[in-house]
């Protein structure tokens, strides 16, 4: 690498934490407090209003994580063509943000799907109570994992970007003397 990429690299990153993050967040502290709202008819919506808000901002930090990573490969061409791991990373990476986006999506629109029946009664967000119907079971059935597969696979992506982070780092010192590129 023979420049600095701070900027892209900052959109790849905080792009990314935001996302990872609020989906986990989402997932422990919005809905779970949700479920404590004294009225059961109340806990779909306040969890739903919660998500229509985090919404744009969700959208914000997959659009900065998607320029930024755009940026990090353009800015990287050259020693990805030369690297094969970090080109493998960059490809697993590739195939994980897509599957994430996707997950993300799907659970917006079971969140949306959910939120169209606001005044029945259920145990939690994600758990149907005495009275909901088999539609809203059935949606929060899935909601109940999809809630955990974002921050799951975005957890992975930030493991991988800090493994790139380690295979652009220079060889240096001790090392470089033993290594069959500087003989």
């Amino acid at each position: 690498m023979t420049g600095r990429n701070t900027f892209v690299r900052s959109l790849h990153d905080l792009g990314l934490a935001v996302w990872s993050g609020g989906a986990l967040m989402g997932a422990v502290g919005l809905n779970g407090s949700a479920a404590t709202a004294k009225n059961p008819r109340e806990r779909v919506a306040l969890a739903s209003e919660g998500w229509k808000r985090w919404a744009p901002v969700q959208v914000a930090a997959l659009v900065a994580h998607g320029v930024g990573g755009a940026g990090l490969i353009l800015g990287n061409k050259a020693r990805l063509a030369g690297q094969p791991e970090g080109r493998a990373n960059t490809i697993v990476k590739l195939a994980l943000t897509g599957v994430a986006a996707g997950t993300t999506l799907y659970s917006g629109i079971l969140g949306k799907k959910m939120a169209e029946h606001f005044g029945e009664p259920t145990d939690g967000t994600t758990e149907a109570g005495a009275g909901t119907s088999a539609e809203v079971e059935a949606l929060q059935r899935r909601q109940r994992v999809m809630q955990w597969v974002t921050p799951a696979v975005t957890a992975v992506l930030i493991v991988l970007a800090a493994q790139q982070g380690e295979q652009q780092r220079p060889v240096v010192g001790l090392l470089a003397r033993f290594t069959p590129h500087s003989r």
